[in-house]
Parts: C-alpha cells; sequence; structure tokens
C-alpha cells in the first residue's frame, strides 16, 4: 500500500522553528519528484517547496525562500522541511506529495502548522 505520513507539525511563535518529516511506505522516494503544498484558511493550495530525484534541484516559493529548507534521506525514505523564522502567514496545513515517473501523484493527509503568540 502506498503512503506517505507528515509529522512535525504544531504551535510555534512567530520567529520559532519547526521541522515537518515526511515517511513513504509502499514505494521507494528516492525515485521520485518530493515537495510540500501548504493550504492556508480561506486561501487557495500553495506549492511550498519540491526538489528533483535525479540532479537534487530545489525550488521554493518566494513567500518562504532563505527560511525553509527542503531535503531528502534516502535511507530512511524520508523527506523533510526545516521551516525557520516562521510568521503567522506561514498557518496551514502542510501536505507533502510524491510524483513518480509515469505522473502520478500520491499525497499525505496533512500536518497543521500554526504560527502564533
Amino acid at each position: 500500500q502506498v503512503q506517505l505520513v507528515e509529522s512535525g507539525g504544531g504551535l510555534v511563535q512567530p520567529g520559532g522553528s519547526l521541522r515537518l518529516s515526511c515517511t513513504a511506505s509502499g514505494f521507494t522516494l528516492g525515485y521520485h519528484t518530493i515537495g510540500w503544498f501548504r493550504r492556508a484558511p480561506g486561501k487557495e493550495r500553495e506549492g511550498v517547496s519540491s526538489i528533483n530525484p535525479t540532479t537534487g534541484t530545489t525550488y521554493y516559493a518566494d513567500s518562504v525562500k532563505g527560511r525553509f529548507t527542503i531535503s531528502r534521506d534516502n535511507a530512511k525514505n524520508t523527506v523533510y522541511l526545516q521551516m525557520k523564522s516562521l510568521k503567522t502567514e506561514d498557518t496551514a496545513v502542510y501536505y507533502c506529495y510524491a510524483v513518480n515517473s509515469r505522473g502520478s501523484t500520491s499525497w499525505g493527509q496533512g500536518t497543521q502548522v500554526t504560527v502564533s503568540s
């Protein structure tokens, strides 16, 4: 069974940090383009970051550049999103995804990140 499970969300004060994890089961994450989307209340889904499996090239939305870092540990079949200098506008449900070579996408269930004082 193909599954992505996120963890690491929570409540943090502005300026704080969190690290999200997304662990895959049922398939090898290393052969997939993987990344993170987020959806904030009342807003459209936003692509936050992604990483190419072949080149290692990373993408970041302008809103998170310099603050978020995506990485992968193929041995643990896990992708991470390190988030620093968090802002209230980063509050959202964060979803990881993986796209295989055929273009089929798998999604995690989402993890809530709340940035508030």
